[in-house]
């Protein structure tokens, strides 16, 4: 789908903390940043839980129960909306990722679709954190694609860098999956970078025909590679898990804020967004295809 924008909100990621910045954590928090997003064309919201209890709100829970009640926040404030439920963990046990989609059952979830070494340096070269892995083996892959099959979830594709990206393609010779929805995550720093240049190579190397959309992690400079996505018929994606300030330099206040500079990009490419049911007619097409 090129002629119209898919739009996802990723609401409030992993482990920012809510003293620190305005993002939303509790499942009336949630489901009102959800709606703002939504009213300004946000069709699909990618959905990270928080620990409920005072002074936890930064830390991250895999309580289905808690998903679930969240979920049904969101889609109460708004009709039609499409669930995307973070997967990723560090190490290679993922029970509870699995137990709290089997519980779940949302329309879609991301699928880390290989291993990348998580690092950050500090200006005077020091690790801004322990260097650390995150462990994508293909049995985990597998593990969670059948657990996707078996509840009728739509994997994403997270792509960290362009080897990762081909790997998507054996998957499907291998029998793992029939075809595949990819999300090039660019701006970790040992990662793919930010970076407009990439994309047609992006594009040209993902599995022939999937449908695409960017994951852009930064400061107001990502702006200008949001709209190359746009133009290049990708799909697009942002929120305050991905960047604080809008296209201006100035800080975001809401979700809302960031997805409206988001659909002005897909307007600036001659694109309009999805309604939506225009949405989920092109998951539809996505889903497992029965034997």
């Amino acid at each position: 789908m090129t002629d119209k924008a898919i739009l996802t909100c990723a609401l409030t990621g992993v482990l920012t903390d809510p003293t620190q910045h305005n993002v939303p954590v509790t499942p009336e928090q949630m489901a009102a940043e959800a709606k703002g997003a939504y009213d300004q064309g946000a069709t699909i919201m990618h959905c990270h839980y928080r620990q409920q209890e005072p002074g936890k709100g930064h830390l991250p829970s895999w309580d289905g129960v808690l998903a679930l009640e969240i979920n049904d926040a969101i889609r109460a404030a708004c009709p039609g909306v499409v669930i995307n439920m973070t997967t990723g963990v560090v190490g290679r046990d993922q029970t509870e990722v699995l137990d709290y989609l089997a519980h779940c059952k949302p329309e879609m979830a991301a699928m880390n679709a290989g291993t990348l070494n998580y690092l950050k340096t500090r200006r005077d070269g020091s690790w801004a954190w322990p260097p650390m892995t995150f462990q994508n083996p293909v049995d985990k892959v597998a593990e969670m694609l059948d657990c996707m099959r078996e509840h009728n979830i739509v994997p994403e594709f997270e792509c960290f860098d362009i080897g990762i990206l081909r790997s998507v393609s054996l998957y499907i010779q291998n029998g793992m999956v029939d075809h595949a929805d990819v999300n090039f995550v660019m701006g970790v720093a040992s990662g793919m970078p930010c970076d407009a240049d990439l994309l047609p190579l992006l594009v040209k190397y993902r599995p022939e025909g999937s449908p695409w959309q960017a994951t852009l992690i930064g400061r107001a400079d990502v702006w200008p590679v949001h709209q190359r996505v746009a133009e290049l018929g990708g799909n697009l994606r942002t929120g305050l898990e991905d960047c604080f300030y809008l296209p201006s330099g100035e800080k975001a206040r809401s979700n809302g804020e960031m997805i409206e500079a988001l659909a002005a990009c897909a307007r600036n490419a001659g694109r309009e967004v999805t309604t939506p049911e225009e949405t989920r007619a092109h998951l539809a097409t996505q889903g497992w295809r029965q034997a």
